[in-house]
């Protein structure tokens, strides 16, 4: 491969994962934004994105499937397994807040995920709820709340902040601590 395709590949690359992040926030708060807005927040013009993604639909699943990536990557950066629970616990909040804008795209309407047949599934698909478990194991969180309970808080937790972020009423530097403080409050010992 020259020098030139390398560049052409990375560019492809750049622009293909600006369409699929720009339009996981647009859809994030409005389900019915138009592939023209979506190429504004590209930065893309319409023919652009329509080399890309040739229909509405092509987009949807290509950005869901991108979404589940990136919200599987940013978990698995956090190294929830390593370290006291309390710690990993911060990072798996800070992780979840990273990608908020997935996290509202994938789970602000139900409709979104219908029919979805993922490729690929990562081999431990609640590393929140291994984490929790661990964190009661050691008697760090609140045993007598099920993990699951746990888990639905704090993904609750983020969502919320998340939401009220992109809504203007949370600076968005504030959520990790503000979800981080709540969350805390409610599951130390």
């Amino acid at each position: 491969m020259s020098g030139t395709d390398t560049q052409e590949s990375g560019a492809r690359s750049r622009t293909r994962r600006a369409i699929l992040s720009a339009a996981a926030s647009v859809l994030a708060r409005d389900r019915t934004a138009t592939l023209a807005d979506i190429a504004v927040a590209a930065d893309v013009g319409r023919s652009t994105l329509h080399r890309y993604f040739p229909d509405r639909d092509e987009l949807l699943k290509a950005v869901i499937e991108d979404s589940f990536e990136v919200l599987y990557e940013s978990l698995t950066a956090a190294a929830l397994e390593d370290g006291p629970p309390l710690e990993a616990m911060r990072r798996l909040v800070a992780a979840l807040v990273d990608v908020g804008d997935r996290l509202q795209f994938l789970f602000g309407d139900p409709r979104t995920l219908e029919g979805r047949e993922s490729t690929e599934e990562p081999d431990d698909p609640q590393p929140g709820i291994a984490l929790i478990e661990r964190g009661q194991a050691e008697g760090v969180f609140d045993a007598e709340v099920s993990a699951a309970w746990i888990e639905h808080a704090l993904w609750a937790l983020v969502y919320t902040a998340c939401e009220d972020a992109a809504r203007g009423k949370m600076p968005r530097h504030a959520i990790t601590a503000t979800v981080i403080r709540t969350f805390e409050k409610g599951i130390l010992r």
